[in-house]
C-alpha cells in the first residue's frame, strides 16, 4: 500500500524527489526545468517607468537607456534596448530546450520573489526564519489528522471492512483533489491568506471575504474542540477537571499556554509539531510489531450492510480527512513556497493515510471484534491488550499531546489568514501588525477569544457545525479554481495539476457530491446555526466597507502582493519569444 500511495504521489507531483522509493520512482519524479527566474539588476520602479512582476519586466517611454542581457552558452541570447518611443520587455532567463509546458515551472528551479508585510515591517518580516519542509509536513499533518485518535467511531458505525476501505479510498475521492488544488493555487498565490485570495481573485472581494469568514469561523469552532478533548483524556486520572469551575479554569490556562506558543513564532510551532508527531506515532509503530503474532486477517472482512450508520460513518471520514487547504493561509511564511508547499503536501498525504490505515489494520486484526467498544479512546484499550499497561499509558499521553499539536497548527492557520486578509484590504490594517517574533498578534488574540467562547459546545455540535461551514467554503474554492483555469489559463502556476480544465471538472464531481451528502445529513439545528453564521458574514462585509469609507479605521493593501494580470502577460510574452 505504501508503494501504491507513493506511486500516486509521483504521478500527481511529477517534479518531486521521493528518496525512499528508489531510482525508478526518482526517475519518474525528476524532469527538466523549462524556466528559471532572472531579475534584471538595474531596473528601478520608482519613476513609474518599469512595472515589476514575478517573471517579467515591462518598460515604457523614459530616458534613453540600454539594458543588455546575454545568457550563457547554449541558452537563448537576446538584447533589449529602451529608448524614446519604444516599449521593451525584459524576459526572464529561458532555456532554449523547452520540452514541458511553458507555464508549468519545475519546483526545483523556480525561485520567485519574497512577499513582504506592510510598510515599515517589510524588512523585519524578511529577516525572520521561514518554515522548511519537515516542520511544514507536520503542520499539515496536525491540520488534517494528528494521528488515528477519533477514527474508532468508523468501526462502530460500519464494521472493520468498511472502515478500512473508507480510509483507503476516501482520500482518492476527497483528499487528493483538495491536495492538488491547494498545491496549484497555493503556488499560484504564495502569500498569507490562502483560499481567501483564491476566491477573491476569481469571484471578487465580497465572496473572498465570505470565504474568509466561513473558514475562520470553521477553524475556530474546530479549535474549540481540542482543549476539551485534552482534559477528557486526563479526567480519569484527575477527576476534579471533569466539570465545574476547575474545568473552566483548566480550559483557560491551557488555551493561554498554547496561544503563547503561537505568539512566539511559527518556526517554534513547526518544530513542536515535529516532536509531538513523532511522539504520537511511535506507540502505534511499536504496537504494530507486537501485534503481528495476534493478527487474524479474517477479522478485517467482517461487514454487515444492514447495521451501518451512514451518517456517523461519512462524518467521521470527512472530519478526519479534510482541512488540507488550511496550510495555504500561511504560505507567505514558508521557505520557497513554490517548491516547498507541493512537496510537503505530498509527503503529508502519505503520512496521514498510513497513520490512519495501519493502526486500524492492527486494532481490528489483533483484537476480537466488539463493535460497541469501538468508540473514542478505544485504541488505548487495544494497546493494553497487545502490549500492556505501559503501552496504554504511552498512547493516552500521545492522544492528549496530539490535541495540543492540532490546536497550535489550527491557530497558526486561522491567525495568518486574518493577517493575509488585512494585507488584501479586507480587514483593518491592525490585523496585519506582527509581534517581534513575526506572528500576527491581533489575529492570534481574536482566534484565542473565539476558542474560549465556543469551548462550551459539545463534541457532536462542534463537528457538525464546522463540517457544514467547511462544505460551503470548499464549494467556493472549487468554483474559484475552475474559473481561474478558464479566465487566466496562462497565469504562472509553478505547480500545475496534470489535467486539463475538463479533467479538473471531472475530478471535482465526486467531492462535490460528497459535500452535498454531508450537508443533507446535517440536523435542522446545525443548519439553522450555520445559516445564521453565513448571514452575519453577508452583513459584516458591507459594514466594514462603510467603516473604511468613513475612515473610522485604517485599511490598506500591501504593494508587494502579486499581480495576476501582469504575470499572465509576462508568461504570454515569454511564450511568444520562445515560439
Amino acid at each position: 500500500m505504501l508503494l501504491l500511495v507513493t506511486y500516486a504521489g509521483t504521478v500527481l507531483f511529477p517534479s518531486l524527489q521521493i528518496p525512499f522509493v528508489g531510482s525508478v520512482v526518482a526517475g519518474v519524479c525528476s524532469g527538466p526545468s523549462p524556466i528559471s527566474h532572472l531579475a534584471p539588476a538595474n531596473l528601478s520602479p520608482s519613476e513609474g517607468a518599469v512595472r515589476r512582476s514575478k517573471s517579467a519586466y515591462f518598460a515604457s517611454f523614459g530616458e534613453s537607456n540600454k539594458y543588455v542581457r546575454r545568457l550563457q552558452e547554449g541558452r537563448l541570447r537576446y538584447t533589449c534596448c529602451h529608448g524614446s518611443g519604444l516599449s521593451v520587455f525584459f524576459c526572464s532567463k529561458v532555456r532554449a530546450t523547452v520540452k514541458a509546458q511553458i507555464f508549468s515551472v519545475s519546483m526545483d528551479e523556480f525561485s520567485g520573489p519574497e512577499y513582504k508585510g506592510l510598510g515599515e515591517e517589510a524588512s523585519r518580516v524578511d529577516t525572520l526564519q521561514k518554515v522548511s519542509v519537515l516542520p511544514l509536513v507536520f503542520l499539515i499533518f496536525y491540520e488534517v489528522s494528528g494521528g488515528p485518535f477519533g477514527v474508532e467511531d468508523s468501526v462502530q458505525a460500519a464494521g472493520p471492512l468498511l472502515a478500512l476501505l473508507g480510509f483507503l479510498f476516501f482520500p482518492l475521492v476527497w483528499s487528493i483533489p483538495e491536495v492538488l488544488i491547494t498545491a496549484e493555487m497555493g503556488t499560484m498565490f504564495p502569500e498569507n491568506g490562502g483560499y481567501v485570495v483564491w476566491v477573491s481573485s476569481a469571484l471578487g472581494p465580497f465572496w473572498g471575504f465570505q470565504q474568509g469568514w466561513m473558514k475562520w469561523l470553521s477553524g475556530v469552532i474546530d479549535n474549540a474542540l481540542y482543549p476539551v478533548l485534552f482534559l477528557d483524556y486526563l479526567k480519569s486520572g484527575i477527576p476534579a477537571i471533569g466539570g465545574g469551575a476547575p474545568r473552566i479554569l483548566s480550559i483557560l490556562i491551557l488555551t493561554v499556554a498554547l496561544t503563547y506558543m503561537n505568539y512566539r513564532g511559527l518556526t517554534i510551532v513547526g518544530w513542536a509539531a515535529v516532536c509531538l508527531g513523532i511522539f504520537s506515532i511511535l506507540p502505534f509503530i511499536l504496537m504494530g510489531f507486537l501485534a503481528v503474532p495476534k493478527l487474524e486477517p479474517s477479522r478485517w472482512l467482517v461487514v454487515d450492510m444492514h447495521k451501518v450508520d451512514w451518517s456517523v460513518y461519512l462524518n467521521t471520514l470527512f472530519w478526519n480527512l479534510n482541512y488540507w487547504d488550511s496550510i495555504s493561509t500561511l504560505a507567505g511564511e514558508v521557505e520557497n513556497p513554490k517548491r516547498t508547499l507541493p512537496k510537503a503536501l505530498c509527503y503529508a498525504l502519505i503520512l496521514v493515510v498510513l497513520a490512519y490505515f495501519i493502526p486500524l489494520l492492527i486494532g481490528t486484526g489483533a483484537v476480537p471484534l466488539d463493535r460497541e467498544l469501538w468508540a473514542d479512546g478505544y485504541f488505548s484499550d487495544v494497546a493494553k491488550i497487545i502490549g500492556g499497561v505501559w503501552l496504554r499509558t504511552w498512547l493516552q499521553g500521545a492522544s492528549a499531546l496530539s490535541n495540543m499539536g492540532m490546536f497550535v497548527a489550527e491557530m497558526s492557520s486561522d491567525s495568518f489568514q486574518l493577517l493575509g486578509m488585512a494585507e488584501r484590504g479586507m480587514l483593518p490594517e491592525f490585523f496585519s501588525k506582527r509581534s517581534r517574533y513575526g506572528t500576527p498578534l491581533v489575529g492570534i488574540l481574536f482566534s484565542a477569544s473565539g476558542v474560549v467562547l465556543l469551548s462550551w459546545l459539545s463534541f457532536q455540535e462542534i463537528v457538525a457545525a464546522e463540517n457544514f461551514l467547511y462544505c460551503f467554503g470548499m464549494i467556493m474554492e472549487f468554483v474559484a479554481f475552475i474559473k481561474l483555469r478558464i479566465t487566466h489559463p496562462s497565469a504562472p502556476r509553478p505547480y500545475r495539476i496534470p489535467l486539463g480544465t475538463s479533467g479538473c471538472i471531472l475530478m471535482l464531481i465526486p467531492p462535490t457530491i460528497l459535500i452535498c451528502v454531508v450537508l443533507l445529513l446535517s440536523s435542522v439545528k446545525v443548519m439553522i446555526v450555520s445559516v445564521v453564521a453565513l448571514l452575519i458574514g453577508f452583513i459584516l462585509q458591507p459594514c466594514l466597507k462603510h467603516v473604511e469609507k468613513r475612515r473610522w479605521v485604517r485599511f490598506s493593501v500591501s504593494s508587494d502582493l502579486p499581480d495576476l494580470i501582469a504575470d499572465e502577460h509576462g508568461n504570454a510574452a515569454e511564450a511568444s519569444l520562445i515560439a
